[in-house]
């Protein structure tokens, strides 16, 4: 993903998923939560992910994945755009969406990426 539009135009390409503001800024949401936002830095965008998933991003993919103090102790991860595993990252963003779906959307989808 090399910017902010290839985020959301996979994102938008997830299922029941719709553009809204997210602290100003319009956001891909499903159920009205956001699973992918543009973050507070530059070259960088925020996926919520929980914490255990987060510590293993960190540390085997620090070139891709990390954090500012501002995100420490938040379950979620900055990541770079154009930078590691692409796949990957496109199911960082699967579990995001996921997390935040309802059950009915789950099983529809299948299990968690």
């Amino acid at each position: 993903m090399k910017d902010w539009e290839d985020v959301v135009a996979f994102a938008c390409g997830l299922p029941h998923v719709t553009m809204a503001p997210y602290y100003g800024f319009p956001c891909p949401k499903v159920n009205g939560k956001a699973f992918v936002s543009p973050g507070r830095e530059a070259g960088s965008f925020h996926v919520p992910t929980p914490h255990d998933e987060k510590a293993v991003l960190l540390e085997t993919e620090p070139d891709t994945y990390w954090q500012t103090p501002h995100y420490e102790g938040w379950p979620g991860v900055l990541v770079r755009y154009a930078a590691g595993d692409p796949e990957r990252v496109r199911t960082v963003i699967r579990r995001a969406w996921w997390d935040r779906a309802t059950k009915a959307q789950r099983q529809a989808f299948g299990p968690r990426p």
